[in-house]
């Protein structure tokens, strides 16, 4: 059984989305016992991507990305200030406004949790299958 956890750099802005995958797969990479296969590690990065850029278009703020392996799945959980929940949304197909998103993390997600925190915002989460 191989479980493990980090906390990832803080984000603070678009261009540390690539920094979050980077950490993504640099962690993914570290696992034993199961190793994760390219197909996981490809989903769990994709995931992260979405919740990252998702964090920092509705954060306001500095945000936080939480990534944990268990025997059988990887926790993604990202921390930002905002209250708001994500919601499902007709995907914008004119103006780019989004929509995409959080129905794909939806789909790809063994489950996925939104926690509001007391200290105020909200971790948003995703359990992916190893």
């Amino acid at each position: 059984m191989d479980t493990m956890c980090v906390h990832a750099t803080t984000i603070h802005s678009a261009t540390a989305v690539a920094d979050a995958r980077d950490t993504t797969r640099s962690f993914l990479e570290a696992l034993r016992q199961p190793v994760v296969n390219s197909e996981t590690a490809d989903t769990a990065v994709l995931v992260v991507s979405e919740l990252v850029t998702n964090a920092l278009r509705h954060g306001g703020g500095s945000n936080t990305l939480r990534l944990a392996a268990h025997p059988d799945t990887i926790e993604v959980a990202v921390d930002y200030p905002s209250s708001q929940a994500p919601r499902m949304r007709t995907p914008d197909l004119n103006d780019g406004t989004g929509g995409y998103g959080w129905p794909m993390v939806n789909c790809l997600a063994r489950t996925t949790a939104v926690t509001r925190r007391p200290s105020g915002g909200k971790t948003v989460s995703a359990l992916l299958p190893r």
